[in-house]
């Protein structure tokens, strides 16, 4: 699979205007210039992610002539959570989406994103910050996947929920905290399933806004599964219900 980075400002600046879809772009700490600001300004008023760096990690992306900028370039194309939404819904099915909150290991993410198309969830929706890169690695892992499965990348998670539940979707969230069982729980409804970080779990401010918070049975001695694992876990139970109402 070729790299998924460019390098150079107008090299980004045409990438931009040409439509294709920006990842995150690095700019090197105290940049400065017009062209630099051309580029800096295009990036704000599409939405991209960008971040200043050290010249020394652009340095370790590329040693070319890449005027303090690298852009990673999507490998894959995103989706609105309005058409996919609306594509469902027309297509007569019950939506089974996945909410992806902070998970940044691109091989989980890879993972849960096979998970999620072998059972047949119709997207999955991610922050446009701080989430996983889909790279060449996340791809591999997904075992292609993630060219079939739908992603939705969103500036406002909050928002984005909000819409799913005025379009009829519960909204499930997963953590150890809670006091309901995954089981328990009715997955043949129009559903959402939020799944957290490793680190700090799902943030507060969206477990607020669940409809259920659920947990999964842990009788071992560790105290938590993966999060790839745990997502499975919780789909498949979906499926399972799904499945079950169908005979």
């Amino acid at each position: 699979m070729k790299k998924n980075y460019i390098y150079g400002i107008r090299t980004a600046i045409e990438a931009i205007k040409s439509g294709k879809t920006i990842e995150k772009i690095l700019f090197k700490k105290d940049l400065k210039g017009e062209l630099f600001n051309e580029l800096f300004n295009i990036a704000k008023s599409n939405q991209i992610p960008f971040q200043f760096v050290p010249i020394e990690k652009i340095n370790r992306i590329t040693t070319a002539n890449h005027q303090g900028v690298v852009a990673f370039v999507s490998l894959i194309e995103y989706t609105t959570i309005e058409d996919v939404t609306q594509f469902v819904f027309e297509q007569g099915k019950i939506p089974l989406f996945l909410i992806l909150d902070g998970i940044t290991d691109v091989r989980n993410f890879g993972s849960i994103a096979r998970t999620s198309e072998c059972a047949g969830v119709q997207a999955i929706i991610i922050r446009d910050k701080g989430s996983a890169e889909i790279n060449e690695d996340a791809i591999k892992t997904s075992a292609g996947a993630l060219f079939k499965i739908p992603i939705v990348r969103t500036s406002n998670i909050n928002n984005t929920i909000k819409y799913l539940k005025y379009s009829g979707l519960q909204i499930i969230a997963a953590s150890e905290k809670a006091s309901l069982y995954h089981f328990e729980t009715d997955f043949s409804l129009p559903t959402a399933i939020i799944m957290g970080a490793e680190d700090k779990g799902i943030s507060t401010d969206l477990l607020k806004i669940s409809n259920f918070v659920v947990k999964i049975p842990i009788l071992g001695e560790i105290e938590s599964l993966n999060v790839s694992n745990a997502a499975s876990v919780i789909i498949y139970e979906a499926v399972r219900q799904r499945c079950s109402r169908e005979e």
